[in-house]
């Protein structure tokens, strides 16, 4: 019998959990398909969030003319196979998986056929592609991301699942370890189900299935507490700048054994929460971060440990992080913000405007405007007191204000 998760990939986007604003009844791709109009896309993000399934839903709808290319084996005599076939069909679909790792002369060969339309690529990737992809394909590509899963969404699914296939009844509890455990990832998830499906419905017990799937968790403790629970305590803590109860946090994180997950909250934590306070501690978490990654547990315990200490003890100051946040806020409701033009690049060409170069003047500073006039005077950068480094920058911009 064929596994469980291919028995059950989607087949419609009414299948694809966690991604509705892409593929729900409202969502931009499912418009595009109802309207026939499919543009050239990349989809991004992380690995088991259903990037494949809406790829191949979408080739779904054009099944004698949609093709795939994986950018890490396929060769550009491949992709010459697929250009004769757009002659023929006028239109193709081409899903091209990895399309961050695409060669430059395939690129050269692929960028004329997707610019006359002959071609509509739907490119998929988990890396960023402001960061990963020559922007030449970017330029002719809507970039899409894609939403992580949530535990909620797999614990749907795995219900869903059980109705479909007439599984054995599973309690709440294992399918709340079940998700926490695969790390929301889809696969994952529907193989755990599988095999917990083995047990008899009377040994269907949370601690039996613990056993069977053969990973230790700390996901679900006594009380029922979840491991973000505990991964939100810690954060907390560090933002409270309490380093012991940060570290008790971070140790019954660590039974999870998943390293890449407490990394990726303690280099967030960095920049949002002690920001500015202390500038230096964003590149040293960082490096410790990536060294518990490359060495992986135990020894990763020892450069974490490392990362949330030096977290905990640090100043704390948000201002970049509220700065940004206000600033986004504004794009929401604003409609027009133009560029002054004395610094746009386009009027500067045509000499009816002046800039004023800051390093021409004394101390590298110059009175100018470069807010859109709409904005005039906003503030979204508020230096705090709580470091000396910030403490300097308030001082600075105080200075600048008077001047």
């Amino acid at each position: 019998m064929k596994p469980l998760a291919y028995r059950i990939r989607p087949k419609t986007f009414e299948d694809i959990v966690g991604q509705d604003h892409l593929v729900g009844p409202k969502g931009v791709i499912r418009k595009m398909l109802d309207s026939n109009q499919l543009c050239s896309m990349i989809l991004y993000g992380p690995a088991g969030c259903g990037k494949t399934s809406i790829a191949e839903v979408i080739a779904s709808y054009f099944a004698l003319n949609s093709y795939h290319y994986n950018a890490s084996i396929d060769n550009k005599a491949k992709l010459k196979e697929i250009a004769e076939a757009a002659k023929l069909y006028q239109n193709v679909i081409l899903i091209i998986d990895e399309i961050h790792r695409m060669k430059k002369d395939v690129q050269d060969f692929l960028l004329p056929f997707v610019e006359s339309g002959a071609l509509t690529i739907v490119g998929l990737t988990t890396e960023n592609p402001y960061r990963a992809i020559n922007p030449a394909i970017r330029s002719r590509t809507h970039i899409y991301r894609l939403n992580e899963i949530t535990k909620e969404d797999i614990i749907k699914l795995l219900k869903k699942t059980i109705d479909q296939e007439k599984m054995k009844v599973i309690t709440e509890d294992i399918l709340e370890y079940i998700a926490i455990v695969s790390s929301c990832e889809v696969r994952s998830s529907l193989n755990m189900l599988e095999i917990a499906n083995m047990l008899d419905q009377e040994e269907l017990t949370l601690e039996n299935v613990k056993a069977l799937i053969g990973k230790k968790s700390f996901a679900i403790d006594e009380e029922g507490e979840s491991y973000y629970d505990i991964a939100s305590a810690m954060i907390k803590s560090i933002r409270g700048s309490d380093p012991n109860a940060a570290v008790h946090y971070l140790a019954r994180l660590l039974q999870s054994e998943d390293i890449e997950f407490i990394a990726r909250r303690l280099m967030i934590l960095a920049y949002e929460d002690v920001g500015l306070a202390n500038p230096n501690v964003g590149p040293r978490v960082y490096a410790a971060c990536h060294t518990a990654l490359e060495v992986g547990l135990p020894e990763a315990r020892i450069p974490l440990s490392y990362a949330a200490v030096d977290l905990a003890t640090s100043p704390k100051s948000n201002s970049a992080y509220l700065a940004i946040d206000a600033a986004l806020a504004d794009l929401e409701q604003m409609t027009s913000m133009q560029i002054p033009p004395h610094i746009l690049n386009k009027e500067l060409k045509s000499h009816k405007y002046t800039y004023q170069y800051p390093h021409d003047f004394k101390g590298g500073y110059v009175k100018q405007q470069y807010l859109p006039d709409d904005l005039i005077d906003k503030v979204y950068y508020e230096p705090k007191d709580t470091g000396a480094y910030e403490r300097g920058v308030k001082e600075y911009l105080t200075k600048l204000k008077q001047s």
